[in-house]
């Protein structure tokens, strides 16, 4: 077990796809075989592609357009950020809580997944800030996120795949709007 000091952030590539699947489980691809491509693709789509169809579309982005940040600790993934710019997840346009809330061309973290043996050491501050840094390489003047802000102590990190609000504030990013109790819009300007 490391601490985010022995943590070392990589952009995906195809040269960290093992350790990705590694990090998602070969199976599973994160959350029942969604494999980071809920958000990209229409609900029938994805459905039709759970499993080995969203596999291989994240690949394919793997290989072409870095779809976000690993986190190493050592030679072993132990967290994930998925970002890119807003227009690349369809399905925050579809979505009554998370429509744009002005012209900004923001870029959005999708999925925030850490190791069970990694939790509660700072990684997803990390991943978050290492996002920051992505988007503005890039020339995005800021970067959003969608994450739940749980009223109950100890939420099941299962439910908690966008990310925890507390972790967006302590990397810098300001709540622009609460659509509904416990999900807030979480926004880092880059400019």
């Amino acid at each position: 077990m490391g601490n985010s000091d022995t943590i070392e952030l990589r952009e995906a590539g195809p040269d960290v796809w093992d350790a990705f699947v590694d990090l998602m489980g070969p199976k599973q691809g994160g959350s029942g075989g969604c494999w980071c491509m809920l958000w990209r693709l229409d609900r029938k789509s994805f459905d039709a592609g759970k499993g080995e169809g969203n596999r291989e579309a994240l690949k394919a982005l793997f290989e072409t357009d870095p779809p976000g940040l690993l986190a190493f600790d050592g030679d072993k993934a132990v967290g994930w950020c998925a970002i890119a710019p807003r227009p690349a997840y369809p399905y925050l346009d579809r979505s009554r809580l998370f429509k744009p809330l002005d012209d900004l061309p923001v870029w959005s973290v999708s999925c925030l997944t850490i190791a069970k043996s990694h939790r509660r050491q700072g990684l997803s501050v990390k991943l978050l800030n290492g996002a920051a840094d992505f988007v503005q390489c890039r020339g995005g003047p800021a970067v959003e996120g969608y994450p739940v802000d749980p009223s109950v102590p100890n939420y099941p990190a299962v439910y908690a795949w966008t990310g925890l609000a507390a972790a967006f504030r302590r990397a810098g990013y300001q709540e622009v709007a609460r659509p509904s109790e416990t999900r807030p819009i979480m926004r880092r300007m880059l400019t």
